[in-house]
């Protein structure tokens, strides 16, 4: 093929691309049938299919709203289309959407600026999402043992009940059985203590300290039933970690970017990691995950050593720091606290007028309703009342209800959806 039939052949391509028809897709008509027919079933979706959202609100092909308690499982930070977000990736989108690592761009190193000066950490790494963000700070972990202390300094400490993602080594660490259950061999040397318990976590040390390479928790179990970690606990992990030359290692995927009330729950609890994880709500619903740590422990991944195509992405991180100059404010921060409080009043309230909850716990906007006895087994049933009820609704286990809406949900729609949520309990226990 000679120079002028290649140049006429490109140019006919790009004038057929530049007037093709907008896609066809949208006029595909869609049932929540169609789910099971043409996708893989891991999940069981509800009866309805969102199609809009706005700020706490949602509505359905029928144009129903909903309030929205979920956010996603506390990922839409913010609310749904919320204005700065929406400016944010329509700005990114027209400017550049994604290089390979090969290179570096400009949202990426801004947003590792952020979260460098407002946190503990000396260095960042972008990735897709929490269980990618647990997968590489387990492997840092290890790295970094094997570099320093030698092979058979590997062994990983974790909670039962404990939920770090769905890779392979994260759901080993993870200490939920069912969710290992039949995948194989998984990765040896994870050993799972009880949260909350600081005997057995010494007991694990004095055992073994010197083949323990890091301790994983979560600040606060999410979907382990929504249990707060005690300060004892934790600050026992971080004293164990540095007698042994172990990282600590806390998960906030869910806990962290103002869920509970900080920017970060391990500044509300007087420990300090060698490793942060963070994903769901930094990225306000965009996907986007991120690994925080110090110089010391980044520098056992050198080049080559571990790596993502997607991971700082230019549009995420545009998007996610657009979610952190707003999250990182007073004003968010002290109406998450303030948010909790009418939680916590309008759930008392319900529970005052018929006795359905065990116990309320949480902190923020990020609520655990246990049942109380006669109902244990039926939190999936309220979440399905809720739904009936207009309320998206999440549970933590069979037993426990969760809240975790966006951080900036209003006064108005917290009581509304409180209101729906009692209607929903009246009709799920009865």
């Amino acid at each position: 093929m000679n120079d002028s039939t290649a140049k006429a052949i490109i140019n006919a391509t790009a004038r057929r691309d530049a007037t093709l028809p907008a896609s066809t897709a949208s006029t595909i008509p869609v049932t929540r049938e169609m789910f099971d027919e043409v996708m893989v079933r891991c999940y069981a979706p509800a009866s309805f299919i969102p199609v809009r959202g706005e700020g706490s609100r949602v509505w359905d092909q029928q144009g129903r709203m909903y309030i929205d308690f979920a956010a996603g499982v506390a990922v839409t930070s913010l609310g749904h289309c919320h204005p700065a977000l929406v400016r944010a990736l329509t700005d990114q989108a027209t400017t550049i959407w994604h290089v390979s690592n090969w290179f570096t761009n400009e949202p990426a190193l801004r947003l590792a600026r952020r979260l460098v000066d407002h946190t503990f950490a000396e260095r960042v790494f972008f990735c897709n999402s929490g269980a990618e963000a647990n997968e590489a700070a387990l492997k840092l972990a290890r790295r970094y043992a094997h570099d320093h202390f030698g092979a058979k300094k590997f062994r990983v400490i974790s909670a039962q009940n404990a939920f770090h993602g769905r890779t392979l080594f994260t759901v080993t660490a993870g200490g939920q059985p069912k969710y290992a259950s039949g995948f194989g061999p998984t990765p040896a040397g994870i050993t799972h203590v009880p949260y909350n318990d600081v005997a057995a976590l010494e007991r694990e040390f004095a055992n073994a300290g010197s083949e323990i390479c890091a301790v994983i928790l979560e600040p606060m179990q999410g979907e382990g039933g929504m249990t707060p970690g005690t300060p004892a606990f934790l600050q026992a992990a971080r004293r164990l970690c540095t007698q042994h030359n172990a990282l600590l290692i806390l998960d906030e995927i869910q806990s962290g970017m103002g869920r509970t009330g900080a920017l970060f729950s391990y500044m509300q609890k007087g420990v300090v990691p060698d490793i942060l994880t963070s994903a769901k709500g930094i990225g306000g619903g965009f996907p986007i995950g991120a690994l925080l740590t110090t110089n010391e422990a980044a520098s056992a991944f050198t080049v080559g050593v571990h790596g993502t195509t997607y991971g700082g992405n230019p549009l995420a991180c545009a998007v996610a720091g657009a979610v952190f100059d707003i999250v990182n404010t007073t004003e968010v921060l002290d109406g998450v606290k303030a948010r909790h409080a009418l939680f916590m009043e309008g759930l008392k309230a319900i529970n005052a007028r018929r006795r359905v909850f065990g116990d309320l716990r949480g902190e923020g906007v990020w609520l655990g309703c246990e049942l109380d006895t006669p109902w244990k087994g039926k939190a999936m049933d309220v979440v399905r009342a809720a739904g009936d009820a207009g309320l998206m609704l999440l549970v933590a286990g069979p037993d426990v209800v969760r809240i975790a809406p966006s951080l900036v949900i209003s006064l108005d729609e917290i009581l509304e959806g409180l209101a729906r949520l009692e209607t929903a309990l009246n009709r799920a226990l009865v």
